[in-house]
């Protein structure tokens, strides 16, 4: 059998370097490259076709969620390992709930990060041991990931957490390659589905439902003219 073939997502340089140096120890692994960011992801997918990808959750732009719903619209069958610091069910559910094949900390021990890859590898689920017990809790109770932002579109969403991290509407629709004023559609639509009134607010309900890291640096573009 050939190897397992991975692509590792994350935002952060020295973190990637690390787990692919851990990976190379494996004889049955081979890293074949390297995103920084969601979009980077979309495209090495496309061009590497690995079999698993490693996503982190939260990242700059387009964020772990989106970026697992756009990866898998486009192929059903990839296996995406969803890996974060957050252990929390307001952000597992919802990522299993989008096609996630497994999830695991970041401060895992090594061998259940390389233990994870292979499952979801072998068409099999992997959920780190305590969030296996925080998923089986919540659907024990009933509970759904069903919070104000999932009746959201997807791109409203997107939108969403672009806004939290401080973008423009000029910057958003620069990166998602659409004009402001749909960026403003969007903007006006979704912050009275969820009854925002100001960007202050997106940014306290993005960071109360876990969709951007509250300690993040916070966006240094500055604010630009309107084309």
């Amino acid at each position: 059998m050939g190897k397992i073939r991975v692509l590792l997502v994350d935002d952060h340089a020295i973190l990637r370097a690390g787990l692919r140096a851990l990976l190379e120890t494996y004889d049955d692994i081979e890293v074949v490259g390297e995103a920084g960011s969601g979009e980077e992801a979309l495209q090495l997918t496309r061009s590497l076709r690995p079999d698993v990808v490693v996503l982190d959750v939260m990242m700059p732009g387009i964020n772990g969620l989106t970026t697992l719903r756009y990866l898998l619209a486009e192929n059903p069958d990839l296996r995406v390992l969803m890996l974060t610091q957050y252990g929390n069910k307001e952000f597992v559910l919802p990522l299993l709930e989008a096609g996630a094949a497994g999830y695991v900390l970041k401060q895992a021990a090594d061998t259940d990060f390389v233990k994870a890859i292979r499952a979801v590898h072998a068409g099999n689920a992997y959920l780190y041991p305590p969030i296996a017990k925080l998923v089986l809790d919540a659907l024990m109770a009933g509970e759904t990931a069903t919070p104000p932002h999932q009746r959201l579109t997807p791109r409203e969403r997107e939108i969403l957490i672009l806004i939290a991290q401080g973008y423009t509407n000029q910057e958003i629709a620069r990166m998602l390659y659409i004009s402001p004023k749909t960026v403003e559609v969007h903007r006006t639509r979704l912050m009275r589905k969820l009854n925002l009134r100001n960007v202050a607010q997106v940014v306290h309900y993005a960071v109360r439902h876990h969709l951007i890291d509250p300690w993040a640096e916070p966006s240094t573009k500055s604010s630009e003219q309107p084309d």
